[in-house]
C-alpha cells in the first residue's frame, strides 16, 4: 500500500511503502538526516516529529531515548515505519546538510510596514509652457511641497524622469525621497547581521515581507584579527588602520549585496533601505566611529541609541536616496546583534524565566526573570569555529560534524559525507563531550592517567587522541589533544560563568529556568545533550531548550519591515540591565569552577 509523507518545513513529500521507515523516506527524497549510528537506532539524532498521520507504534529503543517527548509526537527516523499518510517536522538540528551559512534560522510572522513606501508618479511632460524644474515638477505632482530631495537623488532625477516619460515610481521614506524607477519596480530591502567572524545578509521585497534570497560569506576583516579587541588594536595603533576594517567589511558588504540581487533579478539600484546589526565594536567599526573607548574600562560605546546614515555616503551601490538604518546598542560588549536576537528569537514573548545565549566568538546572554532583564557578553573565543583546534576547521566539506563513541566504536559525520579533513564547531563539541562521558579525559581536561584505549597514543607535551586514521582517511590523520580540550574549556567556562552571575543577579537557581533559547550559526547545529554532558549549559530537560538559528538574521529582517519594530528595538535597549562581567567580585572564582569538564 502507497502513503503519501510530507517533510516540513522543507516543502518536500513523496510516496511511500508500508513499512518504509520515515529515514529511509527522506534519504530517497535527499533528505539527509542525522543518522550517525547508520540508521541502527543507538545515536539518537535523527529526531523528527510526527505531526499528522500514522506511524508503527514507539520501539523500546526509542522509549529508552526519547522517554516523555514520544507524547507530543517526538520519534528517532530510523525506528518509525510509515503506516499511513504522515505530516513529519523536521528540526534543523536533525539535518546533516544544513550546516554551511550562517542564515538559517526561525522566522516569525510580521506584518510589513516598511519605512520606505511607493508612490505612482504620473507627470506632464514639461515645455515652454511649463518651465517647472523637475524637483517643483514632482513635488507637485506627489502633492508634497515640503518634500526634501537629497543631493545623490536630485543628482539622478532628470534623467530618472525622462527615462521613464515621466510615469514612474516615486519611493518615499515619508517626506523624503529615495528614488524614481520604472513603474512595477518592487521595493526591496536587505538586511544585515554583521558578525565578527561571519557576514549574513537578507534581500527582502518590502511590500510583500517575501525574503528573496540569503547568503552568508566571511568578514574580511578577520585579516586584522580574530576578535573585537583585536580589531579595536589595529584600528587605534594604525594611522589608517580604522579606514581599512570600514574598507573592507564595507566592500563584502557591496558584493554580498550584488549577489543577492543577481539571484532575484535585481540590481543594487533596487534596495531602497537596509538594516545592519552587529555586536558594539562591529557597529562603531562599520560606522567609522571612534572605538579606543571601547578598548578601555568602562567600555563606553560612542552612541547606543538608533542611527540612520545614507547608504551612499558610506559607499553603498544602492538607490540614491537609500538610507542603513543600525539598531541601538546595548552597552560597549552586547549591541544591536543582541537586540535583534532578542527580537527575532520571539524570546520576550515567552513565558517564565528566559536564557539567552547568542553563541559566537562573543557570546551574549540575556535573562528575563520576571520585570527584570539582565544582559552581559562573554569572550567565549573562536574554538567552537575551528580556531586555535590543532585540526578545527569551519563548518564545510568534509568537516566533521557529529562524533559518537559507542562501545569503543568511534562514529563521525562529515559535511556533505566527504572523507573527513577536520572538526568544525559541532564536532569539537560532541568529541570533548564523549570523551568526557567515556572516562578518556577526566573534569579538569586532561587524559585519564594510565588508561589504555586503541585509540590513545603518546604525543610530544600530552597524549593524544585519534580521531581519524591516516591510513583510513586518504593519509589524513585527525588528533586532538590537552591543548584542544583546554580551548574547549575556556570558551565554555566563560560562557557558563556567564550564566551563572546573572542567575545569581536575578536570585534564581538554575533549575528554574523554563525555556533556553539557543541562537546564532554554532547554536544552531550543536547538540544540546553534548553541552549539558560537560557543563556549558545548566542541567535542564532537553525539551527546555529551543534552537532558533540566526535570530539576530531575522531581527533584522523584521526591523527593516516593520517601523514598530524598530521602536521595540529601542525599548529593549532601555529596558535591558547590563551586568559587567569584569567588576563582579566572584566572576574568576566562577571561570575557576566553571572550567571543569562535569
Amino acid at each position: 500500500m502507497t502513503f503519501e509523507v510530507d517533510f516540513e518545513p522543507l516543502g518536500r513529500r513523496l510516496p511511500c511503502q508500508s513499512g518504509e521507515t520515515v529515514l529511509a523516506a527522506a534519504q530517497r527524497l535527499g533528505l539527509v538526516l542525522n543518522a550517525t549510528c547508520g540508521g541502527e537506532g543507538v545515536c539518537g539524532r535523527c529526531l523528527v516529529r510526527i505531526m499528522a498521520g500514522q506511524a508503527s507504534p514507539p520501539t523500546p529503543t526509542e522509549e529508552a531515548e526519547l522517554g516523555g517527548r514520544i507524547a507530543n509526537g517526538w520519534r528517532l527516523a530510523c525506528q518509525a515505519e510509515i503506516q499511513g499518510d504522515l505530516r513529519v517536522h523536521v528540526p534543523p538540528e536533525s539535518l546533516a546538510t544544513a550546516q554551511r551559512t550562517q542564515t538559517e534560522g526561525h522566522s516569525l510572522p510580521i506584518t510589513p510596514h516598511p519605512a520606505v513606501r511607493a508612490v505612482a508618479l504620473n507627470l506632464s511632460a514639461p515645455g515652454l509652457d511649463d518651465l517647472r524644474s523637475d524637483a517643483e515638477r514632482v513635488r507637485a505632482g506627489l502633492e508634497l511641497p515640503d518634500l526634501t530631495i537629497p543631493l545623490p537623488v536630485l543628482g539622478t532625477l532628470s534623467n530618472d524622469l525622462r527615462a521613464h516619460d515621466f510615469h514612474a515610481t516615486a519611493f518615499l521614506r515619508g517626506t523624503a525621497l529615495v528614488g524614481i524607477r520604472q513603474v512595477g519596480t518592487a521595493a526591496l530591502g536587505l538586511a544585515v547581521d554583521l558578525g565578527t567572524t561571519k557576514l549574513a545578509g537578507y534581500l527582502v521585497d518590502l511590500a510583500s515581507g517575501e525574503t528573496l534570497a540569503s547568503a552568508g560569506a566571511m568578514n574580511p576583516q578577520i585579516a586584522f584579527g580574530e576578535d573585537v579587541m583585536a580589531r579595536i588594536s589595529h584600528a587605534i595603533t594604525r594611522p589608517e588602520g580604522g579606514q581599512q576594517l570600514q574598507m573592507a567589511v564595507v566592500t563584502a558588504l557591496n558584493d554580498l549585496a550584488r549577489d543577492l540581487c543577481a539571484r532575484a533579478g535585481h540590481t543594487g539600484l533596487d534596495i531602497l533601505d537596509a538594516v545592519v546589526v552587529g555586536n558594539t565594536a562591529m557597529h562603531h567599526l562599520f560606522l567609522g566611529l571612534p572605538v579606543r573607548q571601547l578598548g578601555l574600562a568602562p567600555y563606553l560605546p560612542a552612541e547606543s541609541a538608533a542611527v540612520e546614515v545614507s547608504a551612499r555616503e558610506l559607499g553603498f551601490d544602492f538607490a540614491p536616496g537609500a538610507s542603513l538604518h543600525l539598531l541601538p546598542n546595548i552597552a560597549g560588549f552586547v549591541g544591536a546583534d543582541h537586540v535583534a536576537m532578542l527580537l527575532g528569537s520571539g524570546m520576550l514573548d515567552r513565558e517564565g524565566n528566559v536564557l539567552g545565549l547568542d553563541i559566537g566568538t562573543n557570546t551574549e546572554i540575556s535573562l528575563l526573570a520576571g520585570e527584570s532583564h539582565y544582559a552581559c557578553s562573554t569572550a567565549s573565543g573562536p574554538a567552537f569555529e575551528g580556531a586555535h583546534i590543532r585540526h578545527g576547521m569551519r563548518a564545510a566539506p568534509g568537516a566533521i560534524e557529529k562524533v559518537l563513541l559507542r562501545d569503543g566504536n568511534l562514529l563521525l559525520q562529515t559535511i556533505d559525507g566527504r572523507p573527513p579533513v577536520g572538526l568544525c564547531g559541532s564536532g569539537i563539541l560532541d568529541l570533548v563531550a564523549q570523551l568526557r562521558t567515556a572516562g578518556i579525559i577526566t573534569s579538569r581536561g586532561g587524559f585519564t592517567p594510565g588508561l589504555s584505549h586503541p585509540r590513545l597514543r603518546a604525543g610530544g607535551s600530552s597524549p593524544e587522541f585519534i580521531v581519524a586514521w591516516a591510513d583510513e582517511n586518504e593519509g589524513r590523520e585527525i588528533t586532538f589533544d590537552r591543548r584542544d580540550v583546554n580551548e574547549v574549556q575556556l570558551a565554555k567556562a566563560a560562557m557558563r560563568a556567564g550564566i551563572d552571575i546573572l542567575l545569581a543577579r536575578a536570585g534564581i537557581a538554575e533549575q528554574e529556568i523554563d525555556t533556553v533559547i539557543i541562537a546564532g550559526a554554532f547554536g544552531t547545529y550543536l547538540d544540546v545533550r553534548s553541552g549539558t554532558a560537560i557543563g556549558m549549559f545548566p542541567p535542564l530537560a532537553p525539551e527546555r531548550f529551543a534552537q532558533v538559528g540566526n535570530a539576530a538574521g531575522a531581527g533584522a529582517r523584521m526591523a527593516l519591515l516593520s517601523m514598530e519594530k524598530r521602536k521595540q528595538a529601542a525599548e529593549i535597549a532601555r529596558r535591558v540591565q547590563y551586568v559587567e562581567l569584569t567588576i563582579e567580585k566572584d566572576f574568576s572564582a566562577r571561570f575557576a569552577r566553571a572550567l571543569l569538564l562535569e
